[in-house]
């Protein structure tokens, strides 16, 4: 026998061994015969101070009988607590324990007659706690406790350990674990198989704590158990490999309950990323696939996809969508299907669901109403497939949680999707539809809106029909998105419209409406004028207007903070003109200037808002050159080079803001449409004016507005020669209506007005308005121009067609 074997056996018969403990032997008077080293070490005395001495010398009291009465020879000895004298002459507390010998003949006094085994109490209740904790660790531990050898084969396990594999140990003992638990797998990150494990473990001597492995319990099978163990080496004192120690515990609860936490904790940070309703619905089945579920659908009703308000309870079985679906089969590249009807038989768990508005669980499925503010908006469906068991009460709840979560995320979407739906419909029917036809230009344009999740915004352009064959060119950007900016798009663009058609410059035009955008509602409900507020919309709004004359083919344009337009001439070279560029209206304090060029026919006008030349990605000088390099190709059709703008710029489809794009090409009136006179400002001008018109009229076939027109002229040219001085200009356009202008240095304005009986002139006005479709002044630096349209006779073979 080694030492270790002897230091163990000792260690198991406690410290009153007497191969180790203070040991007497005594005679039957009590006397001490027999004194052992250890007795010597723990109480002082040298044998031959203590040999022949009674025993109440180092143990007061010796001869009081045991608490359990006397004992004869061979019966097991029962251990008392007493207090021994220490040769010093101080007090030891000590465990006593006395085993009764053969007893000796008759007359022999001497002889032994008892063994007296003592140790410090200290040492034997450290001992017995000792030897408690082993005992509740083999029976009592709810900790599984296996003993594998050296060839890693089964030699003993615990109480605990023989509940969970539920088999007594004669019938495993020698086996390895891999034959005790043949469906286990060890989780990711570590060594696959016990084997492995136990074997890394003897070789290297480190341990492997809080290893999880999944499996069936045989005594549960059918259900999904996970363990927490750790594995370490066990080594005699002299090195000696003896085997592995595996200590287990059945963690199963607690995983369930961390993997749901996960769930949720996943859950919070992937669902509702956006304002779709149906990226919500497929956020829910990746989450909860296959973590949670093996299946998982999403069901939306019809009307709350549109936007509707989610159903009231007992409304009816609603129409269904089927928005998402997901199994853990499906490759993880695997396109998302798009949303399709769907509808359930009488009598599935869905119909079940939708009937009594409640959850329901048949066997391994489980429906989850959605619900908001106590509405219905759908169905999710859970599904577990062919694994074993069914949704527990932890797992009903986590269900309600996620469906709780998707459903307000939904509802955002939804209300979000409702609102975005208004406010392009509100959009779309503010801008344009389709841009009237124009023998001044040719247009096209496309109009981009920025992305769901940005919202729509305030970019516009418009083309306005002028006086004088004229054509007004209009592109504007709100700043911010949603209702709000829509609706200012829409109150600039009419204001826009409308000071257009008094024939003011550019930039008095933005100058007007700088003024208007610079008050608050309740000022210009006031009709007073003030600095806009910090809450303003519109404070910041920019705007390019431009007005092409195609008879002189002269174009001046004035900016608000806006992008410049890029220019292209009949060689191909683009520009970008540096006009002057004026503040973004609103700000108010500085003033606006125009800018004039002259475009030859064929000539390409290019009006943009900045959502189409920069993005996050892209700076506005890159977003230029793009730009300039489609419009080099300017003699392809509009339509094209507005395509091709689009997929140069906005690949992707949309962008963070909105973008917009007018294409104006540029054309000239014809000079056998245009006539023109100037006259001295004196009396007799009136009747050659009258003249020339009527000559001019019976060239262009047009002698049944003769009348008409001379009754015009005559009005127009005498107000001019009396309060004028300078010459007098008189034009006939023939465009799209007859036009005649009469232009001279005043700056003073007729104004229609009904005359009295007793009022000698006043008439002439009031009669040409009379005569005519549409009437009115517009001034220039060097005076005015007033003009009249009339409509071309019935079936007229000379009018000039619109190009689109």
């Amino acid at each position: 026998m080694n030492a270790w074997t002897t230091a163990t056996n000792a260690d198991f018969r406690g410290p009153l061994d007497v191969t180790r403990a203070a040991t007497a032997v005594l005679d039957a008077r009590g006397l001490v015969i027999g004194w052992s080293p250890a007795a010597r070490k723990l109480l002082g005395y040298p044998p031959e101070d203590i040999v022949g001495r009674p025993v109440d010398t180092f143990l007061p009291d010796a001869d009081r009988p045991a608490a359990d009465g006397p004992r004869t020879a061979g019966e097991p000895a029962a251990i008392e607590t007493r207090t021994a004298r220490h040769a010093d002459g101080h007090r030891l507390p000590v465990a006593v324990t006395r085993c009764p010998l053969t007893d000796a003949p008759p007359g022999a006094e001497t002889a032994p007659a008892q063994v007296l085994v003592a140790t410090a109490l200290g040492d034997l209740q450290a001992w017995e706690s000792r030897q408690a904790m082993l005992h509740g660790l083999a029976t009592q531990s709810p900790v599984g406790l296996a003993l594998y050898d050296s060839t890693l084969r089964l030699t003993w396990f615990n109480t605990a350990y023989g509940r969970e594999i539920g088999l007594p140990l004669r019938q495993l003992i020698g086996k390895r674990a891999d034959e005790l638990y043949p469906g286990m797998f060890v989780t990711e990150g570590y060594p696959t198989g016990l084997d492995t494990v136990m074997r890394q473990v003897l070789a290297t001597g480190e341990p492997f704590l809080d290893l999880h492995f999944v499996g069936e319990r045989p005594t549960d099978p059918g259900i999904e158990h996970v363990w927490s163990c750790s594995y370490y080496r066990l080594q005699a004192p002299d090195g000696r490999v003896l085997g592995v120690c595996e200590d287990s515990f059945d963690i199963t609860d607690r995983y369930r309950a961390q993997r749901r936490l996960n769930l949720l904790v996943e859950a919070g940070r992937r669902i509702g990323t956006s304002l779709d309703m149906v990226g919500t619905a497929r956020e829910v089945t990746e989450v909860a696939v296959p973590d949670f579920a093996a299946s998982v659908t999403v069901d939306l009703l019809r009307s709350v996809l549109a936007g509707a308000d989610a159903e009231p309870d007992g409304s009816g079985l609603p129409d269904l969508v089927r928005v998402a679906a997901r199994s853990w089969y499906d490759p993880p590249d695997r396109p998302p299907h798009p949303p399709y009807p769907i509808s359930y038989e009488r009598g599935t768990p869905q119909y079940r669901s939708l009937s009594s508005g409640g959850m329901i669980r048949v066997d391994r499925t489980m429906v989850k109403p959605l619900r908001a503010g106590g509405a219905l908006m759908g169905l999710v469906t859970f599904d577990r497939g062919d694994a074993p068991g069914v949704f527990d009460g932890g797992e009903i709840d986590l269900a309600a949680e996620l469906v709780a979560r998707a459903a307000v995320s939904m509802d955002n979407a939804r209300r979000f999707t409702r609102e975005h739906a208004a406010a392009l419909t509100l959009q779309r029917n503010l801008l344009p539809q389709h841009l009237p036809p124009q023998s001044a230009v040719e247009t096209a344009h496309r109009y981009l809106p920025s992305d769901d999740r940005a919202g729509v915004g305030g970019d516009w352009f418009d083309v306005i029909g002028l006086s004088g064959t004229r054509v007004g060119l209009v592109v504007g950007d709100v700043v911010g998105h949603g209702l709000q900016a829509a609706a200012t798009m829409g109150r600039l663009r009419t204001t826009v419209r409308a000071l257009a058609r008094l024939d003011l410059a550019p930039d008095e035009l933005l100058s007007r409406l700088d003024d208007l955008v610079g008050q608050t509602p309740e000022e210009r409900a006031a009709g007073a004028v003030a600095a806009p507020g910090p809450d303003d919309m519109t404070a910041g709004v920019t705007c390019l207007y431009a007005v092409y004359d195609p008879v002189s083919r002269h174009c001046t344009m004035a900016r608000a903070g806006h992008p410049p337009p890029a220019i292209v001439d009949l060689a191909g070279e683009v520009t970008f003109p540096d006009l002057p560029a004026g503040p973004p209206l609103g700000l108010g304090g500085l003033p606006f200037e125009s800018w004039e060029t002259e475009l030859p026919a064929g000539s390409l006008l290019a009006l943009f808002t900045d959502g189409l030349v920069q993005d996050r990605d892209r700076d506005v000088e890159a977003g230029l050159a793009t730009l300039g390099e489609v419009l080099r190709e300017h003699r392809q059709p509009l339509e094209e080079l507005c395509d091709r703008a689009l997929d140069a710029l906005l690949p992707q489809g949309a962008a963070p803001d909105d973008a917009a794009l007018l294409l104006v090409r540029t054309r000239e009136l014809d000079a056998r449409q245009v006539a023109a006179w100037e006259l001295p400002a004196e009396p007799a001008a009136v009747a050659t004016a009258r003249e020339l018109a009527t000559r001019q009229l019976a060239e262009w076939g047009l002698a049944e507005l003769s009348y008409a027109t001379e009754l015009v002229v005559s009005e127009l040219v005498t107000n001019a020669v009396r309060h004028a001085s300078g010459p007098v200009h008189l034009r006939l356009l023939r465009d799209l209506a007859l036009v005649t202008e009469v232009s001279d240095t005043a700056h003073t304005s007729p104004h229609l007005r009904h005359s009295t009986y007793e009022d000698e002139g006043g008439r002439g006005l009031f009669i040409v308005a009379q005569l005519v479709q549409r009437w009115g002044t517009r001034y220039t630096p060097y005076g005015k121009t007033i003009w009249a349209e009339q409509a071309f006779p019935p079936h007229y073979p000379g009018a000039p067609r619109p190009v689109s």
